[in-house]
């Protein structure tokens, strides 16, 4: 088994030491979602929502969450990134709309991005939330998922269509 690296040796929580590790491009690609009912679903897609328009809102909140990660995750480095893209779609039927998010995040650099991916994803469903609340309350958050990732010492990983 392998020796876990976030902890120190009185077995406390540590910030993992990654001077060692080589400089490589690496991206992650999270997804979460955001299932509403009729009334939400028409009033974000004709912007009629009274806070402003949804998904702008939201994808500039994913963005600035990809960039603050390390201020609310504990055990993250700070890192440089080098992008960050969110897009939206719809996946529709007679009485569930639902609302896919996928944050890509890009950085070159010694450590993964996946946490700010996950992070950045997981703010735009809650800003999508926050924006609609006062329509539904019962808006569903998730499934929140890391899709894929390349780059780094453990190499690639690609969940597939979930």
């Amino acid at each position: 088994m392998n020796k876990f690296t976030h902890f120190n040796d009185q077995g406390r929580a540590k910030m993992v030491d990654i001077s060692e590790k080589s400089d490589s491009v690496r991206t992650a690609i999270a997804v979460s979602s955001v299932q509403m009912n009729q009334e939400v679903y028409d009033k974000i897609v004709r912007q009629e929502i009274g806070k402003g328009d949804v998904l702008s809102v939201a994808q500039i909140a994913g963005i600035m969450a990809a960039k603050q990660t390390s201020t609310i995750i504990p055990m993250c480095h700070p890192i440089p990134l080098k992008g960050v893209d969110i897009s939206f779609s719809w996946s529709n039927d007679e009485e569930n709309h639902e609302l896919m998010i996928q944050a890509m995040v890009k950085t070159k650099g010694s450590t993964g991005v996946e946490m700010e991916a996950l992070t950045s994803a997981s703010v735009c469903a809650l800003t999508v939330y926050d924006m609609c609340k006062a329509i539904d309350k019962g808006m569903i958050i998730g499934p929140t998922y890391l899709m894929k990732k390349t780059g780094g010492k453990s190499g690639d990983f690609s969940r597939g269509k979930i």
